[in-house]
């Protein structure tokens, strides 16, 4: 299913393109794969759930609407995309073995995964230069982030990220798929589906590389950069009460860049030793989609003060009006 046959009087095996990819689940674990599909989902429905809320918050509430609360609603609107793009899929493998994707299909989710992940890095960058300028420049402030300044950046990075993600997807589509179409994992990652391919594959591995370095390395960069300067900023006030006040709206977006990165570090090693345990790859890749999209809301709105103010007031008006 999904193969081309090569007929005994071809020899040109460029000819011959398999029709589609199956995606096989989780490697190793397909005959009780399926008993996984209920966490995910539960995952999935709490992304949604918890990320729809901060959306309804943030709008409704005029004390949030800030720089900081608009840049928490694109990373609530990214984390729904990335999650949305993958989980459906995933639970169509895991309850009714829907396996088959066409490679259309295939490389339109592997380039909405990569552009939403480096989105949510560039997201993180503008929260990090946000979190900076209003702890080290307080007084200038209001003149630096102003909502030009906010819609500019974001609309930078939405543009970075969408067309610096374009050639996964069209050099993984360049490849000649030949015999082998099934795919030892949940998604479309580019590495899985072009290591499928009959020809070489450097150029793939190598604008992954690139990618990878460039963007979320610049990201990471400028984040540790923009928190060294924070953390000397604030070693420099006198009042322990102010220190800790600065610091306090700090540590929920630094749990979330040091598990969001600290992840894709994990994957990127652990794809290396794939050959001896190919689980753990997969199941870190899926889990790095949907885990972030639901801890983002959660961390947000317990460590945030005025987010957790407006959480309330939204949940006892919905339980006045019902």
């Amino acid at each position: 299913r999904g193969k081309s046959l090569k007929h005994p009087g071809d020899s040109n095996i460029s000819k011959f393109q398999v029709s589609e990819f199956i995606l096989m689940g989780f490697p190793g674990i397909h005959t009780w794969q399926h008993w996984l599909s209920l966490p995910l989902a539960l995952l999935y429905l709490l992304a949604l759930t918890a990320n729809i809320l901060i959306l309804i918050i943030i709008n409704q509430e005029a004390t949030l609407h800030q720089p900081m609360y608009f840049f928490l609603g694109v990373l609530a609107v990214v984390d729904m995309g990335l999650a949305t793009t993958i989980m459906p899929k995933i639970l169509a493998i895991l309850w009714f073995s829907a396996k088959a994707i066409s490679l259309p299909e295939c490389f339109a989710q592997m380039y909405v995964i990569h552009c939403f992940v480096v989105m949510e890095s560039g997201i993180f960058v503008c929260m990090a230069i946000d979190r900076y300028v209003a702890i080290c420049k307080p007084l200038r402030y209001p003149a630096i982030v102003t909502d030009s300044f906010v819609v500019k950046v974001t609309v930078f990075m939405a543009l970075r990220n969408s067309l610096a993600t374009i050639p996964v997807p069209v050099l993984a589509a360049q490849r000649h798929y030949c015999s082998q179409n099934q795919i030892e994992h949940c998604l479309c990652s580019n590495l899985g589906v072009t290591s499928l391919s009959c020809d070489d594959r450097t150029i793939n591995s190598i604008y992954q590389l690139l990618l990878a370095w460039t963007l979320m390395g610049s990201d990471l960069a400028l984040i540790f950069l923009s928190y060294v300067l924070i953390l000397h900023s604030v070693l420099k006030l006198n009042s322990a009460e102010a220190a800790s006040k600065a610091l306090s709206t700090c540590t929920s977006h630094l749990i979330l860049i040091l598990f969001f990165y600290t992840v894709i570090v994990v994957i990127s090693i652990t794809h290396n030793a794939a050959i001896t345990l190919p689980l753990v790859p997969v199941l870190l890749n899926v889990l790095h989609n949907v885990i972030p999209p639901a801890l983002n809301p959660i961390v947000y709105a317990l460590k945030n003060k005025e987010l957790r103010h407006g959480l309330y007031k939204a949940l006892k008006l919905n339980i006045k009006s019902s």
